[in-house]
């Protein structure tokens, strides 16, 4: 029976290395998976999912107005596939989290979601609220804070280092930009 996953953490946990490895376990057992990748994150190159370890591979992008059910059986009918993987999950709008169910359940195909769960103001991504309330598995990847607690936040800074606290909620960028902490210091941090 195939299923909705959720993989969450905060910035620089290695959900995108861990994608490319259920990619490449599926392929090393002849199978096909279809990665898919929002359009507003290129950190990579467009259309390209890259991890800081050095992994990568090409995927299917997808906008705001993508209909990723329709995508998804189109490409099934040309060919088999056995997974689907998304990156940037956060991207995804409240629609497109209810086409992957879709997906799931009527062409039975497993989904594999990876994404952050809250942005820099600690409020939740909108694709990460829906996949939160309608996965059928939830999985936290853990990463750590400088003081070596879980961190569960994120904070976004500017060229010198200070603390950002208002602004877009998406503003694309890695470790130059974005730093996981803990809930402790992500308090003392925001001020």
């Amino acid at each position: 029976m195939a299923k909705l996953y959720f993989s969450f953490s905060t910035m620089n946990a290695g959900k995108s290395t861990i994608l490319l490895q259920a990619s490449h376990n599926y392929k090393e057992r002849g199978m096909t998976t279809m990665l898919l990748t929002a359009a507003l994150d290129e950190r990579y190159g467009k259309g390209r999912i890259g991890s800081r370890i050095g992994l990568g591979a090409e995927a299917i992008v997808f906008h705001e107005e993508t209909n990723i059910a329709d995508l998804v059986l189109n490409l099934h009918q040309q060919g088999k596939i056995d997974c689907v993987l998304v990156d940037e999950a956060q991207f995804l709008t409240d629609d497109q989290v209810w086409q992957l169910t879709i997906i799931v359940d009527e062409m039975e195909i497993p989904v594999m979601c990876y994404g952050l769960r809250t942005d820099f103001q600690g409020n939740l991504f909108p694709g990460s609220a829906r996949l939160l309330a309608i996965a059928d598995n939830l999985r936290e990847i853990r990463t750590i804070c400088h003081c070596g607690s879980k961190a569960t936040m994120v904070i976004r800074q500017d060229d010198d280092g200070r603390v950002i606290k208002d602004g877009a909620q998406v503003e694309i960028g890695g470790n130059e930009k974005y730093i996981s902490l803990c809930r402790k210091h992500w308090r003392k941090a925001i001020g």
